[in-house]
């Protein structure tokens, strides 16, 4: 295959990892709470406590992560820690106390610190010089579609055979698919194969190949303002962004049953997984393009979710338009930091910038349903408006 280029198969990788491995930790992590607790009996909001142990050791994980990606394999550490989320799953289906969970948690943090936050932008921007917009974006809107799909099918499972059973059959999923793929076909960079990244490969004099990876040391980075400037933004928008679990619950505030509220929810799954794919095509032309649009549709999502009150179309438009600005985080953010700073400590780079991702949503999850119990739906709707315009 004369055309074929070996960063197709890293493409394939990293869909498989945010379609597998991250539809099942964080897309499908809701549906076991109920089923859960009641046999432990505790209330959902203390065994949801392992999520928040997900994203804080996610955060804690990403203030090193980079450099461990750039001095060690990224194959053997993304196998790893695949073989190692598969094990917790299998694990996690014997599990008789609460504070098994919560390590359970920790674990997915650590991992998942390497194969969501830092794994798919690292891998990206080694193997591909240009279109890492667009592949980014299909990566990503992985996690979208495995939601889409896990979740009737977990909830089949727990149904018919239990919850022990169904996180035993989802850890052999991602131990019998996903760490053997990983192990087998992820190359840690286009040099291995014998190749220049994706885009480069007209590039064969020694001077060009130096230039394949130019960019900011991250020691000169860590002083430019724009870096902290970068920080506040990812920190923002996914701060904005996670009002998209409250979606069901607003659109049940002001009209809808819960039948049309889930139809919402559903619409700005929707957007996500398009606006993952469409975001990353509009920043291989602009980024600036990508930024406007991020920002410019979330605000009009977030607009028609205010005025919407018994016009479920345009409820169902906003949650679509508004999944646009939630995808703005995994795609917008990475392609924003590439274009400042470039290829060279990339990985060093973007992974500080994770830590204000997930910070921002661990304190935004908690914050916004607090600000909801306190105020209004609506309110919040005009607060979170006014933080989406701030990032532009």
């Amino acid at each position: 295959m004369k055309n074929f280029h070996y960063g197709y198969v890293i493409v394939a990788c990293q869909f498989l990892v945010m379609f597998v491995i991250v539809g099942l930790v964080m897309s499908c992590a809701g549906i076991f709470y109920r089923p859960v607790s009641q046999d432990l009996e505790v209330d959902v909001g203390r065994f949801g406590i392992y999520m928040s142990l997900n994203f804080l050791f996610s955060t804690l994980t990403l203030s090193f992560a980079g450099k461990v990606m750039d001095k060690y394999s990224a194959r053997a550490i993304l196998a790893t820690a695949s073989a190692v989320i598969g094990l917790v799953f299998v694990a996690m289906s014997s599990f008789n106390a609460l504070w098994q969970f919560y390590g359970a948690g920790i674990v997915f943090g650590i991992s998942l610190a390497f194969l969501l936050y830092l794994g798919l932008p690292t891998m990206l921007n080694r193997w591909f010089k240009t279109k890492m917009g667009l592949f980014i974006g299909i990566c990503s809107a992985g996690s979208g579609i495995g939601g889409v799909l896990f979740n009737p099918i977990a909830g089949y499972l727990i149904t018919q055979f239990g919850w022990r059973t169904t996180y035993l059959i989802f850890g052999l999923i991602v131990l019998a698919v996903v760490t053997p793929v990983l192990a087998i076909f992820l190359r840690n960079h286009p040099k291995d194969k014998g190749l220049l990244p994706y885009g480069a490969e007209g590039a064969l004099e020694t001077t060009q190949r130096a230039q394949v990876e130019t960019g900011i040391d991250y020691v000169r980075a860590v002083k430019m303002p724009i870096f902290y400037a970068l920080i506040v933004f990812a920190f923002l928008i996914n701060g904005a962004a996670t009002l998209n679990v409250l979606l069901p619950a607003y659109a049940q505030s002001i009209a809808f049953t819960l039948e049309e509220a889930a139809f919402v929810a559903s619409a700005a799954m929707v957007g996500v997984t398009v606006g993952k794919v469409g975001l990353g095509a509009i920043n291989d032309k602009s980024v600036a393009a990508g930024i406007v649009t991020t920002v410019g549709l979330g605000v009009v999502g977030l607009l028609l979710l205010i005025m919407a009150d018994a016009h479920l179309s345009m409820a169902v438009a906003g949650g679509f338009f508004f999944g646009w600005a939630y995808a703005g985080v995994t795609v917008q953010t990475p392609l924003l930091v590439r274009r400042v700073f470039g290829q060279k400590n990339y990985a060093q780079i973007y992974s500080v910038v994770s830590m204000a991702i997930a910070i921002g949503g661990a304190i935004a999850v908690g914050g916004w349903g607090l600000l909801a119990a306190a105020t209004s739906f609506r309110f919040i709707g005009k607060t979170a408006r006014k933080h989406a315009t701030s990032v532009a």
